[in-house]
């Protein structure tokens, strides 16, 4: 027997049985990799489509000329790899312009060009050409006026002298647009009740004699707008007015706030030489402190205190003290 398991033939017979074997499971594990590979591969190779929207660059003397028409953004179609797609949208590292290098002043209708772009990756360019207005350059300086709601100011305050920083701005554009320039304006928008002075930045336009708005550069773009917003003030005395007293008590009033700040327009204020507080003492039996809340006079606004302390004594006739409360 131990001859048999010895014999040459066997021996080769079991080592091609193991050779086949082994190139099964290679064979076996080799497709399983692959097919577990396959969806991603698939995916990178396959075609992909995608709009994007890329700036418009122009190609001219800026020194000299001036371009209005064309868009500022144009939309790009790719197509190609998914992987290549991908990385055009990523990156960008392509441009889409126009050359009006060789243009004259006027009218044109020119092609919208792309450059930069992968060879393996077709485009299309919405739209494709543009219409645009060469024209000559112009700058100038002018002043910034301001624009704003006066009606927006809670009664009884005032409107101070605008400031705004810088005074002036210099504006870019084509000639026949800078030459119908009426104002560089700063528009504020107030709002409904404003009681304090109004500070903030504002875009700056340029407006034609009809108040259209012009399409030129201006800078700065925008201008800091201060507008004080006060009210007048009057300190005067109060005086305290006794009512309804009973015939049977004695009353000594005093107060610790001799004098309030008044608010409100000049012209009311100069009608007012004092402010009476009515005291309702019909209902003090003892004595005691009350928070009295002022009454303002027309045209005043507000008043600092608002309210005041009053202390109240009271006694019998027959001077029999009453005790507090």
């Amino acid at each position: 027997m131990k001859e048999f398991w010895r014999k040459a033939w066997f021996i080769r017979l079991v080592s091609l049985l193991i050779a086949i074997l082994l190139v099964i499971y290679v064979n076996y594990t080799q497709s399983g990799f692959w097919t577990q590979g396959q969806p991603e591969r698939t995916k990178q190779t396959a075609n992909k489509t995608q709009t994007i929207k890329v700036p418009l660059q122009v190609s001219v003397d800026t020194d000299k000329y001036y371009v209005i028409g064309y868009p500022e953004k144009v939309s790009v179609t790719l197509e190609g790899s998914t992987a290549l797609v991908t990385s055009m949208v990523n990156t960008q590292n392509f441009r889409a312009y126009i050359d009006l290098t060789n243009k004259d002043i006027g009218r044109h209708t020119v092609k919208i060009k792309i450059t930069g772009m992968s060879k393996q990756v077709s485009y299309s360019v919405n739209p494709k050409t543009v219409n645009v207005n060469i024209q000559r350059r112009k700058s100038t300086t002018m002043p910034i006026q301001t624009e704003y709601n006066k009606g927006a100011v809670a009664r009884g305050y005032r409107l101070g002298d605008v400031n705004i920083y810088p005074q002036e701005a210099e504006v870019t554009g084509a000639r026949s647009e800078v030459d119908q320039i009426d104002q560089i304006i700063a528009k504020v928008v107030l709002p409904n009740g404003i009681d304090h002075t109004f500070e903030r930045q504002v875009s700056l336009i340029a407006e034609d004699h009809k108040g259209r708005q012009l399409n030129v550069v201006i800078e700065p773009a925008t201008a800091k707008v201060i507008i004080p917003i006060t009210i007048a003030q009057k300190m005067v005395k109060v005086e305290l007015q006794p009512m309804h007293e009973k015939q049977n008590k004695l009353y000594s009033i005093s107060t610790r706030s001799n004098y309030v700040t008044l608010f409100g327009t000049e012209e009311a204020l100069t009608k007012v030489k004092h402010l009476k507080v009515p005291l309702d003492l019909s209902k003090i039996n003892s004595s005691t402190t009350k928070l009295v809340k002022l009454k303002l006079p027309q045209g005043i606004v507000k008043a600092d205190p608002s309210q005041i302390s009053v202390d109240l004594k009271v006694e019998n006739t027959n001077n029999e003290k009453i005790k507090g409360k």
